[in-house]
């Protein structure tokens, strides 16, 4: 790649950012991303429906505006029927029709596993661009949706979750992060990413990494579903917890937490929320902003401490 084309690239792989920005012409950048998983809930509409939210927020975690996807299908036709298939793209193109996104059409290809997700792109203003290391000192740390997506969707593959928290867990997943994005541009923050497969702590990590700076949570302040601690109990862990936690734990220090508190900071997270940084005296505005909303798990959680090699505090 010449010198030129790279510098239109905005923001690559270097600092684990959420998606790819390129500029365009003028102030306008595009954002582009992909994302699928196998199911992670027995309804195959719902799924649909979560695997496009969980596409779709890594743009908005970017402070985008997602505008094209593209399918991405990955099924056999011994395991899963073609009805089954239809009803997942369903799903997909109906949380696109709340976005406002348009699909353009997308690929499939023969896999014994089941996966589905979406090829996103979308476009930002180059000074509304929100990359994962912009966080600063004094910056108070907040987050959007709940924790223990993981350990619950679990207890759902294992037949252990009850219907109410089934429906509880789904519709979490299912919800945009838009809302939140929306908010966050208007109000100005200054790191931001969103929850997903490497738990709650291996994000925080990442953008505290990035920023060079330490930071510091309050457990009891973060939204946590308190089905995912019976799921604790009942041991219905997703193997990526303890990968999570074997990898991020060296950066991490836990004070006055209990083994299960600490369990649920790694678990693995399926389209979870947004995680913010932004300056204290703007915290307020934003969270009531987000309420406002319809954004209802929005919290306060911490605060970065001091510039650093990226360590996290956690206290109980």
């Amino acid at each position: 790649m010449n010198l030129k084309k790279r510098s239109r690239l905005l923001v690559g792989g270097n600092t684990l950012d959420d998606a790819a920005v390129y500029r365009l012409e003028g102030d306008l950048a595009l954002v582009s991303t992909v994302d699928l998983f196998t199911p992670v809930v027995d309804d195959p509409r719902s799924y649909g429906r979560i695997a496009a939210a969980n596409a779709l927020s890594d743009v908005y975690a970017m402070g985008g505006k997602p505008v094209l996807a593209l399918n991405v299908l990955c099924f056999s036709e011994e395991t899963v029927s073609n009805s089954i298939a239809n009803l997942i793209l369903r799903g997909g193109q109906e949380k696109l029709d709340e976005a406002g996104v348009m699909m353009g059409g997308g690929h499939s290809i023969e896999d014994k596993e089941l996966k589905y997700g979406l090829c996103v792109s979308g476009v930002v203003r180059r000074d509304h661009i929100v990359r994962n290391s912009g966080s600063r000192v004094g910056d108070a740390i907040v987050l959007t949706k709940p924790l223990g997506i993981g350990l619950m969707t679990t207890g759902i593959k294992y037949g252990l979750l009850k219907r109410p928290a089934i429906r509880k867990v789904t519709r979490v997943m299912e919800e945009l992060n838009e809302a939140a994005c929306r908010v966050m541009t208007r109000i100005g923050v200054n790191a931001c990413t969103d929850i997903t497969g490497f738990g709650f702590l291996g994000h925080v990590s990442e953008v505290a990494a990035a920023s060079k700076v330490d930071m510091e949570i309050e457990f009891a302040t973060l939204p946590v579903m308190s089905e995912a601690y019976d799921m604790l109990k009942a041991e219905a862990i997703a193997g990526g917890l303890w990968t999570n936690k074997t990898y991020v734990s060296p950066r991490v220090s836990a004070v006055g937490l209990g083994e299960d508190q600490v369990n649920i900071l790694y678990d693995p997270q399926t389209s979870g929320g947004l995680l913010m940084t932004l300056a204290e005296s703007r915290v307020d505005a934003l969270l009531k902003s987000l309420r406002r909303s319809g954004v209802r798990y929005a919290a306060r959680i911490g605060k970065v401490l001091a510039k650093g090699d990226g360590h996290i505090v956690v206290k109980g």
